[in-house]
């Protein structure tokens, strides 16, 4: 499987709370659901309907599945969240337990497992593994080298600080820009892929 990660990003970096004030005000961020005005339904919707008609499967981190689970299962009806709500879905997590695991077609990778757990998800034939915001997991899947495609949705707005998918060890990592498209609210749909090390 491949494992896709896509993320709203504004210019400075930052996929922190991108749907709602209340999604994630960690460190004190007060700029929850700065992606609104520069949703579109064709350009950046239409990047969510391609990975998804192409996933196998869902991996999310912890808060990320918890803001899921907590506004899908509501939307049975409409074909994105009914597609959601029936894939596969795996959630990685210090904290939850299987009894926590309310929406439907989800699976627990326990905290401590999960890189070896997900190396061998990659591992095995089949469609793509999406990865939907979940930084902190993104972050381990890019320094951990298990990450095969990026798609950065770069927003035209600065927020100043938050958190980030890009790991900070001091790592280079090339990648190869795949394609782009812009929307005409000036949202980048950036598409890369990791250069291999050995070309």
């Amino acid at each position: 499987m491949r494992i896709v990660i896509s993320e709203f990003m504004s210019l400075d970096g930052v996929v922190q709370a991108p749907g709602g004030p209340e999604e994630d005000r960690d460190g004190g961020f007060a700029h929850g659901g700065w992606s609104h005005p520069f949703f579109d339904p064709e350009v950046v919707g239409g990047t969510f309907d391609e990975v998804l008609a192409k996933a196998e499967a869902l991996l999310f981190g912890r808060r990320t599945w918890q803001t899921m689970a907590g506004a899908w299962p509501d939307r049975a009806g409409d074909p994105f969240a009914d597609r959601m709500n029936a894939i596969p879905k795996y959630v990685v997590s210090k904290t939850l337990a299987d009894q926590d695991l309310s929406w439907a077609n989800t699976t627990l990778i326990p905290g401590g497992e999960a890189v070896d757990r997900i190396r061998a998800l990659r591992g095995t034939e089949g469609g793509d593994l999406a990865v939907m915001g979940s930084p902190t997991l993104a972050r381990t899947l890019l320094r951990e080298g298990l990450a095969d495609e990026l798609r950065l949705m770069v927003m035209p707005v600065l927020l100043g600080g938050g958190k980030t998918v890009f790991p900070a060890d001091g790592g280079l990592r090339t990648l190869e820009l795949v394609s782009t498209v812009t929307s005409a609210a000036g949202v980048n749909v950036c598409t890369y892929r990791p250069v291999d090390a050995k070309a």
